[in-house]
């Protein structure tokens, strides 16, 4: 890229970092910690967020989107943490994407992306996870089966988030049993399921240690149009791979976000907290964790970026979105629990939301996938280690 163009997309997402916060002034602590207490969903933060066109970040112009870039997106999601919001309601609307643009058919990206991007229809909902192979999504049992011209899907999924909230979900099934397959990842398909009107589908929300919004969804003969069949039959593993990637990112850059919202706070109350007579911010036994802090979130940045650079570019980049995710991580969680420290006691009272923020910010050392598993990861696939699972 040359300079010109470099400092051209410097600017435009200035101007978006910009226009996120202007936003995000409107939904405080307050809005958040009246969900918090009674679980509900931020409809009014989403719908705003809907209707400034940055849920539609990633989704081309020809389809009514915005067509920002990877980075662009990061951008989004960054800001929304770092201005004490919680993306995770609406997340999944942008790297789901992924999966259509990339394998969906011309046809069925005329048919939904528009109304997508125009918030007529939310794409929220991403049916992976069961509760007998958790991560291990080659093991999944739910099954869809070809019945003329239609699916008929019987299962369960469990953390599927948004689903109670979502018109759509982009949903993993097993097509062809596995005894059957050539290869350990065939057999599995992608469908587009549209659950305004689908019959034999029920959800029910679990409660959690924070506010996600997090369901189990259980299929009961539920039929899915052929036609919603993403790309080929039997090759949906590595369709959502690269949305993974795309996932592993985008949650980077929230944690970047709230690991900068987490030193933003700390160091505010350090500055202006008076204790025996001078600001604890003048003891080195404060300043050096909130410093540690920012060293450790910049470097995570730096990942990040690099991370959604290569994505960008269409290049390979599943060791750099799984570490830029397991660093972003480690970054949050750390800020989280200096934050904490820095403001003794008053860290746990609700009014100051940090303790509302750190509960939020600990998912990501589980969710969208384990540290424990991206260090496998990179240990295999990397470092040419022998494989452990």
């Amino acid at each position: 890229m040359n300079d010109s163009a470099s400092h051209e997309a410097s600017a435009d997402i200035v101007a978006i970092r910009e226009a996120v916060r202007a936003l995000c002034a409107g939904f405080p602590g307050e809005y958040w910690r009246e969900l918090d207490r009674t679980r509900a969903y931020p409809t009014g933060f989403v719908q705003a967020l809907t209707e400034a066109g940055f849920l539609a970040a990633l989704i081309p112009e020809e389809f009514g989107g915005s067509g920002l870039t990877m980075r662009a997106a990061t951008a989004i999601m960054e800001e929304i943490q770092a201005c004490g919001c919680n993306g995770a309601a609406c997340h999944a609307q942008m790297y789901i994407m992924g999966t259509v643009l990339r394998h969906g058919s011309a046809a069925q990206k005329a048919r939904w992306l528009p109304g997508i991007a125009k918030g007529e229809l939310r794409l929220q909902a991403f049916g992976v996870t069961e509760p007998t192979s958790g991560t291990d999504t080659l093991s999944l049992r739910t099954t869809a089966v070809r019945d003329g011209d239609r699916y008929v899907v019987n299962g369960q999924k469990i953390w599927t988030s948004r689903a109670e909230h979502s018109d759509l979900m982009l949903l993993l099934a097993r097509t062809t049993p596995r005894e059957q397959t050539a290869s350990r990842t065939g057999g599995l398909s992608v469908l587009l399921v549209d659950m305004r009107d689908a019959k034999g589908l029920t959800i029910r929300p679990i409660r959690t240690l924070m506010n996600h919004a997090t369901t189990e969804v259980f299929f009961d003969d539920m039929v899915v149009p052929a036609e919603n069949l993403i790309g080929e039959e039997g090759k949906g593993f590595r369709y959502i791979l690269a949305g993974m990637n795309a996932e592993r990112i985008l949650i980077g850059a929230e944690c970047i976000g709230d690991a900068k919202w987490f030193i933003a706070k700390a160091g505010a109350y350090a500055k202006e907290r008076v204790v025996f007579g001078r600001p604890i911010g003048q003891n080195q036994g404060v300043q050096f964790p909130i410093a540690r802090a920012y060293a450790q979130m910049r470097a995570a940045e730096l990942m990040v970026h690099e991370a959604a650079v290569l994505y960008e570019a269409g290049r390979e980049c599943g060791a750099e979105a799984n570490m830029a995710k397991l660093l972003a991580a480690d970054a949050s969680w750390a800020a989280a629990d200096m934050c904490v420290q820095t403001f003794g006691g008053f860290g746990f009272a609700e009014d100051f939301d940090i303790e509302r923020k750190m509960r939020e910010t600990r998912l990501y050392q589980v969710a969208p996938i384990s540290t424990n598993l991206i260090l496998s990861y990179l240990a295999e696939h990397t470092l040419g280690l022998p494989r452990s699972y």
